[in-house]
């Protein structure tokens, strides 16, 4: 016969047990529960791989890739024009088979005036250093070549200049001639670099392809001494070519690939005259 105290003992025993029941049940469907939900996120992140990867995403990946690979491309806030609108009339297309005879007296001293929308760029040129050259603009000047041309190219990275002298606008225009290189061997150049104010011809590469395009350069910058050096930018003439440049320039045009300068730089009148 089982006493009261045995009976109290077994039905304490059979609490525990149900107790135990409960806490393992639970404990199953808490484990299958969250069995259930990681297979469910693992589709989710193995779909989400498959859109990747197939190109669904593709435009947001190339989002992201052109905001890695061209850093320049990201939105920019355009500067204020500082420059003036252009005074009336029109580039002359004029050109010429050969270059013109050399005439300048190559032991007086001869100055360029840049009249531009952005102010005036007083150059002082090498005429005993660079005869070709500096006879070259002295005639070109004459001519009105130079005349309501804009400067059509701004560098801001890795060389710092503004390119001018293409009647055109396209960096590809000129006079019709080419004149010979010179005074590469200039003191001023010194391991590759030219020094901020230096003024020098452009052109295609290849020797002796001079033309009418010439940049002046706003800050040191590292070039092969390929590149005539004829003049020097007037301390004044300085400000102007940093206001210039403080503006910025464009992205690079498709056709052309020139950066042209946010401001609008625009030759009214180019004067040599000789001292």
């Amino acid at each position: 016969m089982v006493t009261q105290e045995q009976r109290k003992r077994q039905l304490a025993r059979e609490k525990f047990l149900r107790q135990q029941e409960r806490r393992t049940a639970a404990r199953r469907k808490a484990r299958m529960r969250n069995s259930v939900i990681a297979s469910v996120l693992g589709v989710i992140l193995v779909g989400s791989l498959a859109l990747y990867t197939t190109g669904v995403l593709k435009d947001d990946d190339k989002t992201n890739a052109s905001s890695e690979t061209t850093p320049s491309a990201a939105p920019t806030t355009k500067a204020p024009d500082p420059c003036e609108k252009p005074a009336a009339g029109k580039v002359k297309t004029a050109t010429w088979k050969k270059e013109p005879a050399v005439t300048i007296d190559k032991s007086a001293k001869y100055t360029m005036k840049l009249a531009t929308t952005c102010g005036d760029i007083d150059l002082a040129l090498k005429a005993s250093a660079a005869p070709h050259t500096v006879n070259s603009f002295d005639f070109l000047a004459g001519k009105g070549f130079f005349d309501h041309t804009k400067c059509h190219r701004l560098t801001t990275q890795g060389i710092y200049v503004l390119q001018c002298g293409d009647p055109t606008g396209s960096g590809s225009g000129g006079p019709g001639y080419t004149i010979p290189d010179e005074n590469l061997k200039d003191k001023s150049l010194k391991n590759n670099i030219y020094p901020a104010g230096t003024v020098a011809m452009a052109n295609t590469g290849q020797a002796h392809t001079g033309g009418s395009q010439f940049f002046l350069v706003y800050q040191d910058s590292q070039l092969p001494p390929s590149y005539t050096p004829f003049g020097t930018v007037s301390a004044s003439g300085m400000k102007v070519l940093k206001k210039i440049a403080a503006a910025g320039a464009q992205p690079a045009d498709p056709t052309t690939q020139n950066t042209a300068p946010n401001a609008t730089v625009v030759i009214n009148k180019a004067t040599v005259t000789k001292s």
